[in-house]
């Protein structure tokens, strides 16, 4: 269905709910994308949400899985208090595990409480199971919901299994060869099989050199690495022996690099990580966010004052170096944001890692001494030309070629250093980096000023 018109397909919704035209919406509804329905049910009001969800079920569980399965959490809370205990069980049953798992994460303990007590025996025992992995770590994100094959099966074998076992699988396409001790040993896709003849052996067309995989203690960031590099649909999780424990889907990968992307983002204005969506927060929970970074850095350029107080003297005997104070600091900041901007991303994707740091150092050291000469260079005609004060100009001048290299600098190497040490790089980031930089900025103009105006 081409982009939707999601007032006016509301709207349609809204009236058929209140007519009850179960045709019209059968109609209407049945080759809509799940993505598509899902906005439209936080569209509607509370009461009109719940039957809009109850017609869907009635349609097709698993459609409403997947429909419930894309709201956000407090859709789905307020959804849960509102079913009944036998269509939330069937909702909860019909969604992946991982999905599951993640909505057991997601929502208040009372309302877990309800969901594990509908949700039938084999279901509970799948979220327990994920939700014993770390928090972050390629286990909590995977999935059990995979097509295992055995080596010794032959393709029309395989192709009669993943018929009887596939209908609850997250993916077809790839399936995965283990040893009867469930050990991955080898990895075949749905297009080898179909290009094999149905006598070929399993162990003979699978793929099983240089096979990729992750264990379930390793970094969720590693997994969406390995995704980006590699191209996949699905990477396989192992334990310590090697045993398969599940796989991790590209959907789920592209979820998780989304909310790293998300937190990095806050980190890099200066906000602790935000799990929710804005709307849904409280004012006193969005004000503890911002309020602790802000305290921080707020003490932290009090530095800046002490430098300005220190100088006092300097600017007793010429105040016009007081005008270029805003312009030196500004543009410091500016510079040393764009080079931590430039780090952080590239550490992110995985093109930077600690061992470049000389690289890096000697790339920022090369930018900043063009940048900052072709900036000064211009400062001084233009400062010049206002003040007809040499000396303040060749002062502004130097001091503005000194700072952009200083910042450039400080913004390109302070998020390797984060990450050698074991921070995320993204804390530092534009209001770190310009608070050190302002202090840097500030000294060094002073200084040259005592050293070039002699006062």
């Amino acid at each position: 269905m081409p982009d939707i018109n999601l007032e006016e397909i509301t709207e349609k919704i809204k009236n058929i709910l209140d007519t009850k035209n179960i045709r019209e919406f059968r109609a209407l509804t049945e080759d809509m994308n799940e993505a598509d329905l899902a906005d439209i049910t936080e569209a509607l009001e509370p009461e009109r949400r719940v039957i809009f969800f109850r017609a869907i079920s009635k349609l097709s569980k698993d459609t409403a899985a997947e429909v419930f399965a894309h709201l956000i959490p407090d859709t789905k809370e307020a959804l849960v208090s509102q079913l009944t205990a036998p269509e939330l069980g069937g909702i909860v049953d019909e969604l992946f595990l991982d999905d599951a798992a993640d909505l057991v994460e997601e929502l208040p303990a009372d309302v877990v409480k309800r969901i594990l007590e509908s949700a039938s025996p084999e279901t509970r025992q799948g979220i327990n199971q994920l939700l014993q992995y770390q928090e972050d770590s390629a286990g909590s994100i995977m999935t059990t919901e995979y097509i295992s094959l055995r080596p010794d099966m032959n393709v029309e074998e395989s192709f009669r299994h993943i018929r009887e076992v596939g209908t609850d699988k997250e993916t077809l396409y790839t399936c995965y060869v283990t040893d009867p001790k469930g050990i991955l040993i080898g990895v075949v896709t749905v297009r080898t099989m179909l290009l094999s003849q149905y006598a070929d052996k399993i162990g003979d067309i699978m793929t099983d050199s240089n096979l990729i995989s992750v264990n379930t203690n390793d970094d969720r960031e590693k997994v969406t690495e390995l995704f980006q590099k590699y191209d996949f649909i699905a990477i396989p999780v192992v334990d310590k022996e090697n045993h398969l424990v599940g796989i991790v889907t590209v959907d789920d990968a592209m979820e998780v690099l989304e909310e790293e992307s998300t937190e990095d983002f806050h980190k890099m204005a200066a906000i602790l990580p935000i799990d929710e969506p804005y709307l849904s927060m409280g004012v006193l929970e969005l004000a503890k966010k911002r309020i602790i970074w802000l305290m921080v850095l707020m003490i932290s350029a009090t530095l800046s004052g002490q430098i300005i107080t220190h100088y006092q003297s300097v600017f007793a005997a010429l105040p016009a170096l007081i005008a270029s104070i805003p312009m030196l600091m500004d543009t410091g900041g500016n510079a040393g944001s764009q080079s931590s901007t430039l780090v952080i991303r590239g550490i992110a994707v995985g093109e930077l890692k600690i061992f470049d740091a000389l690289k890096v150092l000697f790339k920022e050291l090369r930018v900043s001494l063009i940048v900052g000469g072709g900036l000064a260079v211009v400062n001084f005609f233009y400062k010049y030309a206002m003040s007809g004060d040499l000396l303040l100009s060749v002062t502004v001048g130097i001091s503005l070629f000194a700072t952009v290299i200083f910042a450039q600098t400080i913004g390109g190497m302070l998020p390797l250093l984060a990450k050698a040490i074991g921070f995320d790089p993204a804390l530092m980031a534009a209001p770190i980096v310009t608070t050190i930089v302002d202090a840097g900025s500030l000294t060094m103009y002073f200084a040259v000023a005592s050293k070039v105006m002699n006062v």
